[in-house]
């Protein structure tokens, strides 16, 4: 803001005047950079709270939901083994 007492012509007004506005605006794009990585954040921790909760719940009802979730766990570790297998046989 000093550069304004300094400044002698219109141009050299327009120069600051231009140079004070990318700040300005370089500044605001990073708030709003900021902003958006919070709210990505937020949205993923809503996200793994609601699948917990859920999760919670059809482990706490009935044997059937019981049955079907212990299915699941050893199918999804069944499929970790599978695949780590493949993998491994395929980068020798």
């Amino acid at each position: 803001m000093a550069d304004w007492a300094r400044a002698q012509s219109p141009g050299a007004v327009e120069e600051i005047l231009d140079r004070e506005n990318k700040r300005m605006a370089d500044s605001l794009a990073s708030k709003v950079t900021r902003l958006k990585s919070d709210s990505d954040f937020t949205s993923m921790t809503g996200l793994l709270t609601g699948s917990v909760k859920r999760f919670s719940a059809m482990a706490r009802s009935g044997r059937d939901n019981r049955k079907l979730l212990c299915g699941m766990a050893v199918g999804l570790i069944v499929a970790f083994f599978i695949l780590s297998y493949f993998l491994s046989r395929a980068r020798t």
